[in-house]
């Protein structure tokens, strides 16, 4: 056993019991964001239903529900957005709703987000729980949820199931559950092409924790007993269980995404790096966040412009700030691995810059820093804050979504 396994996890009805409090205060929140962007969209004459469900990403992933793979538009400038983009999951999930009940693909993915959240919100509350306890987790959750953007978390687009996957993986990982672990870092790799961050994460705890175990199982002659083969025997056969179910957890975890990936080269013809031929097609990239840094320091051309420049480089400083105080308080490793890729894919991706936002709504693990220091105040003090910031957030999403919304 390593010590990410010491902590026995609880039987799962007395962990929805444990986590009940988040999970109602996540669907407060949650509900009060929604009553609020319908609100502000009847006072302008829109649909909120039509803005969760048939809007940008949506629409692609309901086209590939009903339709599948295949569909491309052919812009003037000659880009080519081509629904290969989108990974299947979530158009999968869709599909199966309509199968099963009278929904349409639109209102199968706002069911499948819907409950993905609730799942996400729990998988985030394990993970906080089991670090920082269960008050901490609570903080959590709540965090979460009153992102600026977690609207988004509401919305028929893939976040919040891939949100959810990601969290019980990491629980998974640190409770040394590995075959679990692989198997929705698999389902995450089918979710999105950031699922790389879960299976990273799998991974380098993985090979940390062999290492761990190797050191740990070095021979001492100077405490050799005759009872020591015996034990050497028992300690051997729990050494190669383990590393057997490491091994399975390594060996599932990359499949979702090198799966479709792969796919992707050989349903277009163009081999193994096909998929990036797709994604250039949509002008998106990875170039170390020079692009990101230009579209930064031309807000800086005008005075008004210049305010949101501040804005995106404060709000920049303080994800880096956070993942840095993470590191400093010493979260455990697949947290940082995961919280470390996810936010280098967000930062570093050389277009749709309005994106950036909600490309970080998965990194949750930037919010455990805040959440044991909101524990720590009174309950009445805590509610205050995160009431306050709560209805903020309403305020906003409702304003974003019925303005630029997320690209």
């Amino acid at each position: 056993m390593t010590d990410l396994e010491t902590r026995a996890a609880p039987s799962r009805a007395g962990a929805l019991r444990r986590a009940a409090p988040a999970l109602l205060g996540y669907a407060a929140v949650r509900a009060l964001g929604l009553v609020a962007l319908a609100l502000w969209s009847a006072a302008r004459d829109k649909n909120a239903y039509t803005l969760l469900t048939a809007r940008w990403d949506s629409l692609w992933y309901t086209r590939v529900a009903e339709l599948g793979y295949g569909y491309e538009v052919r812009l003037a400038n000659g880009d080519v957005h081509s629904n290969l983009a989108f990974f299947p999951l979530l158009p999968w999930l869709e599909r199966l709703v309509t199968a099963v009940s009278p929904l349409s693909y639109t209102d199968g993915g706002f069911l499948v987000s819907l409950f993905a959240s609730l799942a996400a919100a729990w998988g985030i509350f394990a993970v906080a729980d089991h670090v920082y306890g269960r008050r901490a987790g609570v903080c959590a959750v709540l965090l979460w949820a009153v992102l600026p953007v977690g609207i988004v978390q509401s919305m028929a687009y893939s976040e919040s199931l891939f949100t959810a996957l990601a969290a019980w993986a990491l629980y998974a990982v640190l409770t040394g559950r590995w075959p679990l672990a692989g198997a929705l870092a698999l389902l995450a790799g089918l979710t999105r092409p950031v699922g790389l961050a879960v299976v990273a994460a799998v991974w380098v705890t993985a090979v940390a924790s062999f290492v761990r175990d190797r050191r740990a199982s070095e021979p001492d002659g100077a405490r050799t007993t005759p009872s020591a083969p015996a034990s050497a025997l028992t300690s051997m056969s729990v050494s190669a269980s383990a590393d057997a179910s490491r091994v399975l957890g390594m060996l599932l975890a990359p499949l979702g995404t090198a799966g479709y990936v792969l796919w992707v080269g050989h349903h277009t013809g163009k081999g193994p790096l096909g998929y990036l031929d797709v994604q250039a097609g949509w002008r998106n990239g990875f170039d170390g966040g020079y692009a990101f840094a230009r579209f930064v320091a031309e807000k800086f051309t005008s005075f008004p412009s210049a305010l949101a420049g501040v804005g995106l480089i404060v709000g920049v400083a303080s994800v880096i700030w956070l993942y840095v105080v993470g590191v400093r308080q010493r979260q455990p490793l697949p947290l940082l691995v995961y919280t470390g890729v996810v936010v280098a894919l967000a930062l570093c991706a050389s277009s749709y810059f309005g994106s950036k936002p909600r490309l970080l709504v998965p990194a949750f693990p930037l919010l455990l820093p805040l959440a044991p220091a909101l524990a720590r105040l009174r309950t009445r003090r805590s509610a205050l804050v995160l009431g306050s910031v709560a209805v903020a957030s309403a305020v906003y999403g409702a304003f974003w979504l019925n303005g630029s919304g997320p690209p």
